[in-house]
């Protein structure tokens, strides 16, 4: 018995060794990963933790560039920039330090409410300053300066804000600026832009947004623990954009904004007897272009605002307005974006293709009675009359264009109809394409639309994609004489129409309708200058031309011209005129009023077109439009844009702060 007892204890002694061994290997252990690690920490990585430590002491921000300016051809200021002073607050340290948010809201006399909408707001990144408010006195900057301990993470920068010194002139070709949107930065991040950038949102604010932007500059800022700033580390200034001078002349786009505005006003609201209709608010659009090269001298699109609504952001019930049918959506570019029946303005497709195949000569004649009757028709549309149901007589091209007559063009349209394996089964369709009708005309301008040449092929893409509105995929002999003299389907959008004249004026070339004239360094140096691009050209014989601009010469200066009434007492002499009036009718509505004026021909300068949607014949309500711009051009010829340096130049066009453009950093930590 005392021998098994014996056993036990030194079986359990052997077990406590073993286990006092185990603990200590495992003590043992223990403290060799602490020391390694704290080796590691200490020793190994103390570098990688020393730089996360002084990290977190730097506050990095983005000074973001000023914005290069835009002028006219001549220079003068249409979009600049002034300096202001804005507060931002550190989200961050807002977070730490909540009290300091009424404290700032108190001094700025704004809400808390809008100081949290801004942190909050997803298009600022969480690790950079909140502008809180722009547009401060410097008594409050100041103050804050002298109080930095009451008011942690609070800080200030100069920025550049733009400015519109002409007002409303230009507005939708200039477009406007605003905050880089979550979508867009999926692509623009790759390009360096971070959320709360300033980004052109239309107009050449947008297409020349790589030119116009600049670099941004980086400034390192050092903090205190409670996110003070007591000093600069490292600062890169930023690079300004460049500056963007436009082909358009500041007193020339003017004096078409003027004229389409005042047109459209004294028109709007008018009862028409005629008609028995009152005519609604209208809108319509005005463009000037050099027939020489395609440059663009004003682009006018009616109703307009005033792009200073965007700058500092705009107001919910601004956009509202800006954004609603009730104002007509003054956003729109009316003179890319608007599509309109072109009515007799496209009769000069349908001339150019039958004097071209060979359909008819200068010298042939067709006796008007006032009324075409389709040949062998029983039902459906089988007569067609002149619009003021006259009746001219053995007339040829020239007075057909003249005096617009309607009955002449049908008849061409029924010749093609009925030759067509001879001629084809879309010769003026070819013609109008050629002008270019019916494709965008690569301007370099966001939102263009292509308008739409009425056709066989059209009418059976419209019937498969909206069978209740055109139950029919036939092409009737109607459909083509109507498209021969610029109703159906057929829609047109102010700048192809003044393409395709310009395209006739000139001769035969179309050119590339350009908006801009070149791009300058802030130093004054040349970076790009944009030459004409020829788009293509239109073969007219010399006599079959003639026959054309003689036919447009009368519609202005013959007593029989439809546009005579509106050009009484131009000088012609001096100056003279082509041009081509439109009154393109629309079922229970006012038609659309065209007109196209080009001179001094023969050597045409310069191309007018005018469109007043539901504003009636044209050479009542568009011809004013555009003889109000040509008697202007009498007077004041546009003269060509020049490049030197002084030239877009910083303050360009002006002797204030409109025109300043930074060459350091803007921002500006206060304390």
């Amino acid at each position: 018995m005392a021998k098994r007892r014996l056993k036990r204890e030194v079986s359990r002694g052997r077990n406590d060794k073993v286990r006092v061994r185990v603990i200590g290997f495992a003590v043992a252990a223990i403290f060799s990963a602490m020391f390694a690690r704290l080796y590691a920490l200490q020793v190994l990585q103390s570098s990688t933790y020393k730089a996360e430590a002084v990290a977190n002491q730097v506050r990095q921000v983005v000074d973001a560039p000023p914005r290069g300016l835009i002028t006219d051809r001549n220079g003068n200021l249409l979009v600049g920039n002034k300096v202001i002073e804005s507060v931002t607050l550190s989200p961050q340290v807002a977070l730490q330090h909540p009290s300091v948010i009424p404290k700032i809201a108190k001094l700025l006399g704004i809400s808390v409410s809008s100081i949290k909408s801004s942190l909050s707001n997803l298009v600022y990144s969480p690790y950079e300053p909140v502008p809180i408010q722009q547009g401060v006195s410097k008594d409050k900057i100041i103050y804050i300066s002298e109080h930095q301990s009451e008011f942690p993470g609070v800080s200030y920068q100069l920025t550049a804000q733009r400015v519109y010194p002409e007002g409303t002139t230009a507005a939708q070709v200039l477009g406007y600026v605003g905050q880089v949107s979550q979508s867009d930065l999926k692509t623009l991040s790759k390009k360096g832009y971070l959320p709360g950038d300033a980004i052109g949102k239309s107009g050449v604010e947008l297409s020349f947004e790589q030119f116009l932007r600049g670099k941004p500059g980086v400034s390192n800022l050092e903090v205190n623990a409670f996110g003070q700033v007591v000093g600069t580390l490292s600062q890169t200034a930023p690079v300004p954009g460049d500056n963007l001078e436009l082909s358009l002349d500041l007193n020339l786009q003017q004096v078409a904004d003027n004229a389409l505005a005042t047109e459209i006003k004294k028109l709007s609201g008018k009862y028409d007897p005629y008609f028995h209709l009152y005519y609604p608010q209208l809108t319509g659009a005005v463009v000037v272009e050099d027939p020489n090269n395609g440059q663009i001298l004003a682009m006018s699109s009616y109703p307009t605002y005033n792009p200073s609504v965007w700058v500092g952001g705009i107001a919910s019930s601004e956009y509202k307005t800006l954004t609603s049918s009730s104002s007509n959506y003054p956003l729109i570019n009316r003179a890319i974006a608007g599509e309109y029946t072109p009515g007799s303005t496209f009769k000069l497709a349908t001339a150019t293709a039958a004097l071209q195949s060979g359909l008819i000569s200068p010298s042939y004649y067709y006796y008007d009675t006032g009324l075409f009757k389709i040949p062998n028709c029983t039902s459906g549309m089988c007569s067609f009359h002149n619009s003021g149901f006259e009746h001219l007589g053995l007339i040829n091209v020239t007075k057909a264009l003249s005096a617009s007559d309607d009955v002449f063009f049908y008849n061409l349209g029924y010749m093609f109809y009925a030759n067509q394996n001879k001629y084809g089964q879309n010769p003026i369709q070819q013609a109008a394409n050629a002008y270019g009708w019916g494709e965008l005309t690569g301007i370099n301008l966001p939102g263009e639309v292509p308008g739409l040449v009425d056709s066989p092929a059209t009418r059976a893409l419209l019937h498969k994609e909206y069978p209740s509105a055109y139950p029919y995929d036939t092409w009737y002999t109607a459909d083509q004489l109507e498209m021969a003299f610029g109703q159906g389907e057929t829609s047109i959008t102010p700048l192809q129409m003044a393409n395709a004249y310009s395209t006739f004026a000139n001769g035969g070339t179309r050119y590339q309708p350009e908006i801009a004239s070149g791009i300058v360094s802030q130093s004054g140096k040349l970076v790009k200058k944009f030459s004409p691009i020829v788009e293509g050209h239109v073969n007219l014989s010399p006599a079959d031309r003639a026959a054309m601009l003689s036919g447009f010469e009368g519609a202005v200066e013959s007593p029989s011209g439809t546009a005579s009434g509106a050009f009484a007492n131009f000088p012609f002499s001096e100056f003279p005129l082509a041009g081509k009036t439109g009154t393109a009718s629309i079922t229970g509505k006012e038609p659309n009023s065209w007109f196209v004026g080009f001179g001094p021909v023969p050597k045409s300068q310069y191309v007018v077109v005018a469109v007043i949607k539901n504003g009636g014949y044209g050479a009542s309500a568009a011809a004013p439009v555009v003889r109000t711009i040509f008697d202007y051009l009498v007077k004041h010829p546009i003269a060509s844009s020049t490049f030197g340096p002084a030239h877009l130049a910083p303050g360009a066009g002006s002797s204030t702060n409109l025109g300043v453009s930074a060459t350091a950093s803007p921002t500006t930590a206060a304390g």
